[in-house]
């Protein structure tokens, strides 16, 4: 049986989580779902700016009719989003109308400048690029993408010089590449490895580490910033802890829920920058936004917590 995230979330808020906790750290600093506070940033190397180390994915939840009643919710989280201090924000034209829905909501809360927005190229050759590229400007609204990747190493020979030079033009300020499919690991290494990339997209959990082995040390040696997709490997995680309380453990790093538990997983390791999970409720910005504060899991921390998950 599937278990969705919601009936994860409520399971593990009924329970008081304070054991382990340092002397004088409540179990309201860092740890209540919501609770406001300056978010974890983490720089991108090859200009120092800095994001705040939890964003959204757009991949399926907003792909919906821009003009139907399923917007208003996404509208709710983005905004709650924004408030709380997030900014990063991920989509692609690949992602049914998630573009276009997103665009509308920029437009109509007038919150374009508060985003640091992202979206991919998924096209092969590089007229068919450039066309897919300009529908991405106008789905989204907007003259400026703050990062355009080349989706799933799709013609990366024929988009990275497109790339470069719509960077060039300042219409874009980043480029970089995605997989989220471990076959393509090699591909996307070499790629790292001849072409001086801003940021890769690559998927990495707890349960799914082998991005550690290779990709991630490479980032850190060619000085690319890593979104990591599927933090929660497409509800897997969520399915795989069903019925569990959190460990009392898990206090120790200021984690009050199993969303923050593999966010914070993910984000603890030194080369990511910014996971960027799925997110169309403002209870889950709230919840995924907690694991970007407070303290993160050391190296022992973090072997536990894979023993742990490993043994179910």
């Amino acid at each position: 049986m599937k278990l969705h995230r919601r009936a994860v979330l409520a399971g593990c808020l009924a329970a008081p989580l304070t054991a382990g906790l340092l002397p004088g750290r409540s179990a309201a600093q860092g740890t209540t779902p919501g609770q406001e506070g300056a978010l974890i940033r983490r720089p991108i190397p090859s200009t120092g700016e800095t994001v705040p180390a939890i964003g959204i994915g757009t991949s399926r939840r907003y792909d919906v009719a821009p003009d139907s009643d399923a917007v208003a919710p996404l509208r709710e989280t983005v905004a709650r989003f924004l408030g709380l201090g997030g900014t990063v924000i991920d989509t692609a034209p690949d992602y049914g109308r998630a573009e276009e829905v997103l665009g509308r909501i920029l437009a109509e809360t007038k919150t374009r400048e508060k985003v640091f927005l992202c979206s991919k190229v998924a096209a092969k050759g590089r007229e068919a690029g450039r066309a897919q590229i300009e529908q991405s400007f106008r789905r989204l609204g907007t003259d400026r993408i703050d990062l355009v990747a080349v989706h799933n190493l799709i013609d990366p020979e024929a988009q990275l010089p497109l790339l470069r030079e719509l960077r060039d033009g300042k219409r874009i300020r980043y480029i970089g590449a995605t997989t989220w499919a471990e076959k393509q690991y090699g591909d996307l290494e070499a790629l790292m490895k001849a072409h001086p990339l801003d940021v890769i997209q690559v998927n990495y959990a707890v349960d799914a580490r082998q991005a550690a082995a290779r990709i991630l040390p490479l980032a850190q040696e060619r000085g690319i910033a890593v979104m990591v997709n599927v933090p929660f490997g497409r509800e897997r995680l969520f399915n795989l802890v069903r019925g569990r309380d959190l460990p009392p453990w898990a206090a120790e790093f200021d984690c009050a829920s199993w969303p923050q538990f593999f966010l914070k997983y993910v984000l603890s390791h030194e080369a990511v920058t910014c996971p960027v999970p799925g997110t169309a409720q403002v209870r889950y910005v709230e919840d995924n936004l907690g694991a970007a504060r407070g303290r993160l899991p050391d190296a022992a921390a973090r072997r536990k917590m894979e023993e742990f998950i490993d043994g179910l």
